[in-house]
C-alpha cells in the first residue's frame, strides 16, 4: 500500500510539473505573439509616418522646382537688365563715335579753310611784293632808246620779263584789262577823268599802272583815266 501511494505522488508530482512546464510554455507563446501583434502595429503606425515622409519629400521637390522656376526667371530677368544695359552702352558708343567723327570732319573743313586761306594770304603778300619788280621792268623796256633794242642785253631783260609773267600767269595771277573797257570800280581806280567824244561813256581812255588779280580777286586795282 506504501508502494502505491508513494506511486501516486510521484506520478501526480509529474503531472504537476508537465503542467507548469505547459503552462510556461503557453504563457511564452502567447508574449511571443503578442510581441509580434504589437510590432506588426507599429510598423502599420509607422507607415503613414513613413508617408507622411514621401509626401515631405514630394513637397520638397515641389518647392525646389518652384525655387528653380522663380530663380530661372529671375536670371531671365537679370540676363534681360544686362543685355538691355548693354545696348544702351553700345548705343552711347556710337552716338559719340558718330558726334566725334563729325567732330573730325567739320575740324578737318575748317583747317583745310584755314590753310587755304592762309595760302592765299602769303601768295597775295608774295605777289603785292613782286609786282613793282614787274613795274620797273616795264618802264625799262618802254624806256629803251631804239638803238639799243635788239641788243643782247635788251634781249635778256625782254626774256626775263616774259619769264615772271609766264610763273605769274601759271601761279594765277592775270593783268586786268583796261584800255577799251567800260570802267568798274571793282576792278579799277580812276585817278584822271577827260571830255573826249572819240570815247563812249564812261570808257577807259588810258591806263597807268596795271592791275592783277590772283584767284579772281584783286591784288592790286588798275590806275586809270576814264572819258566823260
Amino acid at each position: 500500500m506504501e508502494e502505491k501511494k508513494a506511486y501516486e505522488q510521484e506520478a501526480e508530482s509529474q503531472v504537476k510539473d508537465e503542467t507548469m512546464e505547459a503552462a510556461d510554455t503557453a504563457v511564452n507563446a502567447a508574449d511571443a505573439a503578442e510581441q509580434a501583434a504589437g510590432g506588426t502595429e507599429a510598423s502599420e503606425e509607422e507607415s503613414p509616418d513613413e508617408d507622411t515622409g514621401a509626401g515631405a519629400d514630394v513637397d520638397a521637390d515641389a518647392s525646389g522646382k518652384d525655387a528653380g522656376d522663380q530663380s530661372g526667371k529671375n536670371g531671365f530677368f537679370r540676363k534681360k537688365d544686362k543685355k538691355d544695359k548693354k545696348d544702351e552702352k553700345i548705343e552711347e558708343l556710337n552716338d559719340r563715335v558718330r558726334r566725334q567723327m563729325a567732330e573730325f570732319d567739320n575740324f578737318r573743313k575748317r583747317t583745310e579753310k584755314e590753310k587755304s586761306q592762309m595760302f592765299e594770304t602769303g601768295a597775295r603778300s608774295i605777289i603785292e611784293k613782286i609786282l613793282p619788280v614787274i613795274d620797273n621792268f616795264e618802264r625799262g623796256l618802254t624806256a629803251l632808246p631804239e638803238e639799243e633794242k635788239g641788243t643782247p642785253f635788251a634781249d635778256g631783260m625782254e626774256k626775263i620779263y616774259k619769264q615772271m609773267m609766264t610763273v605769274l600767269d601759271e601761279a594765277g595771277v592775270r593783268v586786268i584789262e583796261t584800255e577799251g573797257k567800260e570802267f568798274d570800280p571793282n576792278f579799277h581806280n580812276a585817278v584822271m577823268h577827260i571830255d573826249d567824244e572819240s570815247f563812249g561813256e564812261n570808257i577807259i581812255a588810258e591806263e597807268f599802272q596795271k592791275g592783277y588779280t590772283y584767284r579772281d580777286s584783286v591784288v592790286r586795282h588798275s590806275m586809270v583815266k576814264v572819258a566823260n
